[in-house]
């Protein structure tokens, strides 16, 4: 990787870390207030989704060259597949493991799906040809 490359990953993390953080701590909430660690977890996605949609617009790949809708709809496109990919993670750890914290079977998800959703954006949702 060149050093533009790792400088857009850097930013692509950091704008990752604050969806983790969104997504987790909605998620942790929602379990606090009574609703079921799949359903919570399915909320905290959509709104982790549309706060890094606007931050990786703003901060790591910039505006694609097409209109936003067109560009919001290739994001989302990668960032479902990432989701359902990552949903199966979570979902698949707390069903196995009896008692397996949630917020663990998060992050072992979230590591487990970055690159798709890095390469993803970068060659797809953000992409620079119109």
């Amino acid at each position: 990787m060149n050093r533009a490359a790792l400088t857009k990953f850097a930013r692509f993390a950091g704008v990752g870390g604050t969806g983790f953080i969104v997504d987790t701590g909605l998620t942790l909430l929602l379990i606090h207030r009574g609703i079921d660690p799949y359903t919570s977890r399915i909320f905290a996605i959509i709104f982790a989704m549309i706060t890094t949609w606007r931050l990786n617009r703003a901060l790591t790949f910039g505006a694609s060259r097409t209109s936003q809708t067109s560009e919001g709809a290739r994001y989302f496109i990668v960032a479902i597949l990432a989701a359902i990919l990552s949903y199966a993670i979570y979902a698949s750890l707390l069903i196995t493991f009896t008692g397996f914290p949630p917020a663990l079977a998060i992050v072992i998800a979230v590591g487990t799906t970055t690159l798709v959703s890095f390469f993803g954006y970068s060659r797809f949702a953000f992409k620079t040809a119109v």
